[in-house]
């Protein structure tokens, strides 16, 4: 074999390597392992990385009631982060902040991640999910971050079904109670008042019967 053949084979499998090693480092920790879903919006600032972001909203778009942020976050760097908040730039919505478990800082740990949204994670929720927007559209959501500061990025609006059931709002609102009619409204008042008008009248009556059996005697006198 000549020397440029053997040199153009050395180099077609290097290639074919470079390729593999790479297709192995994709199935890590941004791939298929974390239901990565490439439509989903995602960035990374210095040693963080944010994917899966997403504010999903009541399964009827006509409840009122809250929402909630779900994403993924991940540290690269050798000091942890704190989410010190979470807001929506240009809402007046206010987003309430809590760990998996118990009271404290929500904490990306050094080399790990932590998830926001779904059973037994740290959670996001909008108190008034109808002021992130409406369902279909894309609104910016901003993650302050102890060491990295702020990182903000547009997150899709959905409705919790289908593949987003599990990490949506876990409460939604009660109903409201009908109001219970009141006593005017049953006719009790009514009904009171006709009886005190009923007794008004034999009253009158009996006086009426007093006062002519009082003329009745004078007569009677006067006659003898």
């Amino acid at each position: 074999m000549s020397r440029s053949l053997r040199h153009g084979a050395f180099a077609a499998t290097a290639l074919v390597f470079s390729i593999a090693t790479l297709s192995a480092c994709a199935a890590g920790n941004d791939a298929q392992t974390l239901q990565v879903r490439p439509d989903n919006a995602a960035t990374a600032v210095d040693s963080i990385k944010i994917q899966n972001l997403n504010i999903i909203t009541q399964p009827d778009p006509e409840t009122e009631g809250p929402a909630v942020i779900a994403a993924t976050l991940f540290n690269d760097g050798p000091k942890r982060e704190v989410v010190e908040k979470v807001t929506l730039p240009g809402t007046n919505a206010t987003v309430e902040l809590k760990p998996a478990k118990g009271k404290g800082p929500v904490v990306i740990p050094a080399g790990g991640r932590l998830i926001i949204g779904g059973k037994n994670n740290a959670s996001a929720v909008i108190e008034n999910g109808r002021q992130a927007g409406a369902d279909g559209n894309v609104q910016n959501v901003a993650f302050t971050l102890s060491e990295t500061g702020d990182i903000e990025l547009g997150a899709a609006i959905v409705p919790a079904t289908s593949f987003f059931e599990k990490f949506g709002p876990s409460t939604a609102p009660s109903p409201k109670p009908s109001p219970t009619p009141s006593a005017s409204e049953t006719g009790t008042e009514a009904t009171g008042e006709a009886s005190e008008g009923q007794s008004g009248s034999q009253a009158d009556g009996t006086a009426s019967d007093g006062s002519a059996t009082d003329g009745t005697a004078d007569d009677e006198a006067a006659t003898h």
